[in-house]
């Protein structure tokens, strides 16, 4: 039975969350306190910030610090996890090699642990979510941008320098949309950047040859196309909609089947767009890993998506601060 802290790190809103991990690998979430990011923008003002909340929350649930067995931090990479520093995140402007696990395990006296947000959701998905009882499990974030969290033997895999798991940066095609700075990455194809991106192309023939697109009106309104709009579009039918789905989907096919055959995992967790969009996205992504996959590795292989949906990035958190104590998880 342990008490936990997370701290969930963004660039849009922070939060701090209070957990409890009961004997049976239960979390249940205590309270949570959350802020914009924005309100706190640099390290000097945040870092106290949580520190003050996390007295807060302890205070008002008639906890004591001496209770809490580990504090866990979720954030954006790039950082690193085994000397606990925060290194120039480009969605957090100013935190530049922010030592922020030596400050709290100074400041409260207990262990505390960092891990990039892949990795957390990772360990959360894994210990809580979809991965639970796998040994070799790959978590996907398909939102924003393209990247992975990797279980491998029953631990998590972060690399010599915490770069593991950068799939995003992977070459799918020679061209295509722009994704962690290379035109046909995985990120490029597979993410809602990557999405509005195609959407913004294709949507442009057809408006340049005098057709009709249901989601976007007039050329000056493409850069208002959203990967969420052609979603919506895509549900009510609409076949271009449809068609840029589908190309995505063809290349999450393609990139989940180099995944495959170097891994060789037991479990794909796929994440935000594909929790609400697996219908547009299930068949062309299977006709690719059929195609590009060893038949072998492929057989033994669930791809599903993620569980934890909304809660994903408090359980993240107090999942690193969980794998802090108690690495593996109970069989």
């Amino acid at each position: 039975m342990m008490n936990l802290i997370g701290i969930d790190i963004g660039g849009t809103k922070c939060a701090v969350i209070l957990g409890h991990l009961s004997e049976d690998g239960e979390i249940k979430i205590i309270a949570k306190n959350s802020c914009a990011t924005a309100d706190y923008p640099t390290p000097d003002i945040m870092i106290p910030h949580f520190q003050d909340e996390i007295s807060g929350l302890l205070k008002k649930q008639n906890f004591d610090i001496a209770n809490i067995s580990a504090i866990g931090i979720s954030c954006g990479g790039p950082l690193d996890s085994k000397r606990g520093i925060i290194l120039s995140p480009p969605n957090l402007s100013g935190w530049d090699d922010v030592h922020i696990v030596q400050i709290l395990e100074k400041e409260f006296n207990i262990p505390v642990a960092i891990q990039n947000d892949a990795n957390a959701c990772a360990l959360a998905e894994w210990k809580f979510g979809a991965g639970r009882g796998t040994q070799n499990m790959v978590f996907l974030t398909f939102g924003t941008g393209m990247g992975a969290g990797l279980i491998l033997n029953g631990k998590l895999y972060s690399g010599t320098n915490d770069n593991a798991g950068e799939v995003g940066h992977i070459r799918l095609d020679r061209m295509g949309p722009v994704g962690y700075g290379k035109s046909g990455s995985f990120e490029g194809f597979c993410s809602g950047g990557g999405i509005a991106q195609l959407a913004r192309t294709m949507a442009l023939e057809k408006l340049q040859m005098g057709e009709k697109v249901s989601f976007c009106k007039t050329i000056p309104e493409l850069p208002n196309i959203s990967a969420q709009s052609v979603a919506e579009a895509a549900n009510r039918g609409d076949a271009l909609a449809k068609k840029i789905f589908e190309e995505c989907g063809t290349y999450l096919g393609k990139g989940l089947s180099v995944i495959i055959d170097i891994l060789n995992p037991e479990c794909i967790v796929l994440g935000s767009i594909f929790v609400r969009s697996a219908h547009l996205l299930l068949k062309p992504m299977e006709k690719a890993i059929a195609e590009e996959s060893l038949p072998l590795a492929r057989k033994v292989c669930r791809i599903v998506p993620a569980q934890l949906e909304e809660q994903i990035g408090d359980m993240a958190s107090l999942s690193v601060a969980a794998n802090k104590i108690k690495p593996n998880p109970e069989k």
